[in-house]
């Protein structure tokens, strides 16, 4: 493996309307990882997150119109293959994945091809409740086995992905409601890509509207059930991620 002070590391950002935070979290970012190149994906923004996160020294990519997390991390993971990087990290525009928590995910590259930094293994006082919390476990459950290893987090974004990784999804990542999280996770265990958790501390919204309410966790109920069967069903082209070596 290499280490991790010479792994090229670019932090991916896709960013919906996030004038509020995005410049706030590219500046804890440098400063949590100097080192490291920071793209922020604007997803069709109709504020000024692309002219903010430009003024905060991050590269910037504008997607013409709203994909989803999936489509602009679709993008984060070419551009990521195109330039290089050994890894790529996926963190949110609004503050809630702390910076702080970097070098972990990154450690956690030394025997992962994928590490979910996870909100429920033990670190801080995050909490699921209602058709939400249930969606989380259903799936957490149907993930461990899958996977061969525990996991309790799997719809987490804060992630962090090696070489084989960024192949595999720089070839094609799901853009559909969910895919980046479910869907993604079994094309990786599909291919064999070794799948880890780390307990880490995510904190409230620093901006934007939570999308949380009684109505919408029970949709997100039905639709991660339906991604997962979906995901499950479905067979995508093979894309090689071995090793170069």
């Amino acid at each position: 493996m290499t280490s991790v002070t010479s792994r090229r590391v670019l932090i991916v950002m896709p960013a919906l309307n996030e004038s509020a935070s995005v410049a706030s979290v590219i500046e804890q970012v440098k400063r949590a990882l100097p080192d490291g190149d920071l793209l922020v994906v604007d997803d069709g923004s109709v504020d000024d997150t692309a002219k903010l996160a430009r003024a905060a020294g991050a590269e910037v990519a504008r997607l013409a119109v709203n994909l989803g997390v999936g489509g602009a991390m679709r993008t984060g993971f070419r551009y990521a293959a195109a330039r290089g990087y050994d890894v790529v990290v996926q963190v949110d525009a609004d503050g809630q994945h702390d910076p702080d928590e970097l070098d972990a995910l990154l450690r956690g590259l030394d025997d992962a091809d994928i590490v979910i930094g996870s909100r429920f293994a033990g670190k801080g006082a995050y909490k699921a409740s209602g058709p939400r919390k249930y969606a989380m476990v259903a799936l957490s459950l149907v993930f461990s086995r899958l996977a061969k290893t525990r996991l309790t987090d799997v719809t987490s974004g804060f992630k962090a992905m090696g070489p084989r990784a960024i192949r595999l999804f720089a070839g094609y990542y799901p853009a559909e409601y969910l895919g980046d999280t479910v869907e993604s996770l079994v094309m990786a265990i599909r291919a064999k890509l070794t799948i880890k958790e780390i307990p880490v501390i995510m904190r409230e919204r620093a901006g934007g509207t939570p999308s949380h309410s009684p109505v919408k966790s029970a949709v997100y109920l039905g639709r991660a059930g339906l991604a997962l069967l979906l995901a499950l069903v479905r067979r995508r082209p093979a894309v090689d991620s071995s090793d170069s070596a």
